[in-house]
């Protein structure tokens, strides 16, 4: 006997071979999380995540290494990624030098061309993006182009410069948010985002610190870098002034805080500024001073292991300049933070922070009165325990999507 189909069997039938577009995308055996390193911090700092992603049998790593991460001059993360185990799937030569804005564009531009050959050729299920970096961006950008999901860590943070602007850029192209802190939750539901994909699971930058116990290395940091010899045995304090891209008076600027370092003559380890716009007039100034003004107190590093300033940090007497280091690692540490200007403006901060503006006898007195004052009551503003099995886990059990949608939240002023 033959059994004729009726018309909505045959319907039927023809609707299941068609993938319905939810937006949702269906799970694979093992999920492939592409990470993207650009210099040594986005290394170093999420190694515990990336260890632990490379563990589990549930997931694919994959890294992808560029910018000033594949320059020696910066750092040697092709190096340290073998030494710690990590296989390197594909590189990409994209960064133009020049310490200006013209560069810092054509830059993430030839980051763009590079990620999407590279991610066309990977695949990735998801890719993972941390912080507010120009090429982050760009790799934010050609993921979500590519309907790929796209995860960022420290979304919501706000500073003085066009970082701002980057870091939520990237956010409005991510799917998936984990954000350090309670300010940072709230202004990535305020900018629209899907509170079942926004995750408050600490710094992973904090996490890093606190797995650090070596102590600070004399030796070694008297062997590297140029200037005066540092006694460990006493009090020293650490210097990061980098460029900040809003601005046109970074050689003024970073005189400025030469002039008081130097006039304190309190022990100084100075380190080099990033190769954000600006880069290249912080670092001749720094170098005109140190040839012309003899500060034998101060000695200057271009480059450190993570971990090895981790532990100078957590021994110092004070942190001076604009890095975000004085903002999270010292205040997990309670180390005072003398911060200069504008390109930590607005971000959330504990009691260790004191803001100075670009003013030699202003930042001269800071560094005084904070030295004086001593260590701090140390705060997890931006702390949480297993911070990467946090992450770990939503990266493995959240259903992932591509198409996002504004969600509208209600706010209490």
């Amino acid at each position: 006997m033959v059994l004729v189909k009726t018309r909505k069997q045959k319907v039927k039938e023809f609707l299941k071979e068609i993938p319905i577009k939810t937006g949702l995308i269906p799970p694979r055996q093992k999920r492939k999380v592409c990470f993207i390193i650009t210099n040594r911090i986005h290394y170093a700092r999420q190694e515990i995540l990336l260890k632990q992603l490379r563990g589990d049998p549930d997931f694919e790593l994959q890294l992808i290494v560029g910018g000033a991460a594949l320059l020696e001059k910066y750092s040697e993360v092709p190096a340290a990624l073998a030494r710690r185990g990590f296989e390197i799937q594909e590189t990409m030569l994209n960064l133009i030098e020049g310490g200006n804005h013209v560069a810092m564009a054509k830059t993430a531009g030839l980051a763009v061309l590079e990620l999407a050959n590279t991610f066309q050729k990977l695949n990735p299920d998801i890719v993972l993006i941390r912080g507010d970096r120009f090429e982050q961006l760009a790799a934010a950008m050609t993921a979500a182009y590519l309907n790929k999901t796209v995860a960022h860590i420290e979304g919501g943070d706000v500073t003085g410069t066009i970082d701002e602007s980057v870091r939520h850029a990237i956010t409005k192209l991510a799917h998936i948010h984990f954000v350090t802190n309670d300010d940072a939750y709230r202004r990535v539901l305020q900018m629209g985002e899907n509170p079942a994909y926004v995750f408050h699971v600490g710094s992973p930058d904090l996490e890093f610190a606190a797995a650090v116990k070596r102590k600070p290395d004399q030796a070694m940091m008297n062997r590297i870098g140029v200037g005066g010899h540092i006694d460990f045995s006493k009090p020293y304090i650490l210097v990061i002034q980098h460029p900040v891209t809003s601005e046109t008076e970074n050689l003024e600027n970073v005189i400025k805080t030469l002039q008081a370092v130097s006039s304190l003559g309190v022990q100084a380890l100075w380190f080099w500024p990033n190769p954000d716009a600006g880069t290249d007039e912080i670092s001749k100034g720094i170098r005109r001073f140190r040839e012309h003004t003899p500060s034998p107190h101060i000695r200057f590093v271009v480059d450190i292991h993570p971990r090895d300033f981790v532990a100078l940090l957590g021994a110092s007497a004070c942190l001076v300049g604009n890095s975000s280091s004085g903002i999270k690692e010292a205040s997990f540490f309670g180390v005072p933070v003398v911060n200069i200007g504008t390109r930590q403006q607005g971000r959330t901060r504990a009691e260790n922070v004191m803001d100075v503006g670009y003013d030699t006898d202003g930042v001269k007195r800071a560094i005084f009165l904070q030295m004086g004052h001593g260590l701090y009551s140390p705060s997890h503003l931006y702390y949480k325990t297993e911070t990467s099995k946090h992450i770990r886990k939503v990266l493995k059990t959240v259903p992932l999507y591509t198409q996002k949608r504004f969600h509208d939240q209600s706010f209490v002023a």
